[in-house]
């Protein structure tokens, strides 16, 4: 299976729509309760594409099979060289190394546009996520615990940070 990396386009926004809802519905990796609709999701895609920020597909040839994008970490000035990224992959192509894919992309983009820091929030249950973010070099610098509640019980938030060099 061939993957290809490139940026997402406004006809990307149904199946990357489709992507997050079913983590919204089905995981903690995101900690929203509703679904969104394609309405806010257009606005999402503008706002990033206004501010200069990546949101980035992997395809096959069947079509898109993941996202990632990141933004601001913080909105107060002094973070402006930090970014906290998001990478998503549809359930059946999880393991595949999609996401690596995407998050070496991410990495180089955020160096090209000369950010220091990297940050990834991540729930403190999903082990796999860590894993991956090890692997990439990221650090755990810390735990916030039972910061979240979702699926009726609360959740801790892993914070993990790769500095950019």
């Amino acid at each position: 299976m061939e993957i290809k990396i490139r940026p997402a386009v406004f006809t990307d926004l149904d199946t990357i729509l489709e992507i997050i809802n079913h983590q919204i519905l089905h995981s903690t990796s995101i900690y929203d309760y509703e679904p969104r609709d394609f309405e806010t999701h257009k606005l999402w895609f503008e706002d990033k594409l206004a501010q200069d920020l990546p949101v980035i597909v992997a395809e096959t040839e069947n079509g898109t099979i993941g996202y990632a994008t990141y933004g601001s970490f913080r909105h107060k000035i002094g973070y402006r060289f930090t970014v906290e990224h998001s990478v998503y992959v549809a359930e059946e192509f999880l393991g595949k190394g999609v996401g690596k894919l995407l998050l070496a992309e991410l990495i180089q983009l955020a160096k090209k546009q000369k950010y220091h820091t990297m940050i990834g929030v991540i729930d403190s249950e999903n082990k796999g996520s860590i894993a991956f973010h090890k692997k990439y070099g990221f650090e755990t610098v810390g735990v916030i615990k039972e910061s979240g509640y979702k699926f009726d019980r609360w959740l801790s938030s892993v914070f993990m940070q790769l500095i950019l060099e």
